[in-house]
């Protein structure tokens, strides 16, 4: 059990390769929503607006895990378990940052008129990789 990410997993998290996000809902319910991911500070970190049920969902229960599948190597998989830190300042940039790595462009395209934007870093309790950390 680890708790830092590998090098071989931070070289799947450059690559635009969307991750699943877990959550529990109201009912205690799974919620699992695909996302955009990156690393904020050797941390993996995710956005969204609020108002949406992941960001309901993560301010009852900041539990959260992560999957993330190469789609070149189904074998090659990391998932993360932790909590997340929500952060306001600098989500809209971090957004963005996003938009580049995924559609190439310099803003995000989907922003809505008064859209109140959050970035959730991942604080890991444990890191699992289902493939060797050889590169």
């Amino acid at each position: 059990m680890t708790t830092a990410l590998s090098d071989k997993a931070k070289a799947l998290i450059a690559r635009p390769v969307l991750a699943n996000i877990a959550t529990v809902d109201a009912e205690g319910r799974p919620q699992l929503t695909p996302v955009w991911i990156d690393l904020e500070n050797g941390d993996l970190a995710f956005n969204t607006a609020k108002g949406r049920a992941k960001q309901a969902n993560l301010s009852a229960n900041p539990a959260v895990a992560v999957s993330v599948v190469d789609p070149d190597d189904p074998y090659n998989v990391v998932v993360v378990r932790g909590t997340v830190e929500p952060v306001e300042e600098g989500a809209d940039a971090f957004i963005d940052r996003l938009a580049k790595k995924y559609l190439g462009v310099d803003t995000y395209p989907m922003r809505q008129p008064g859209e109140v934007r959050i970035t959730y870093v991942v604080h890991a309790d444990k890191i699992v990789m289902q493939s060797s950390d050889e590169a």
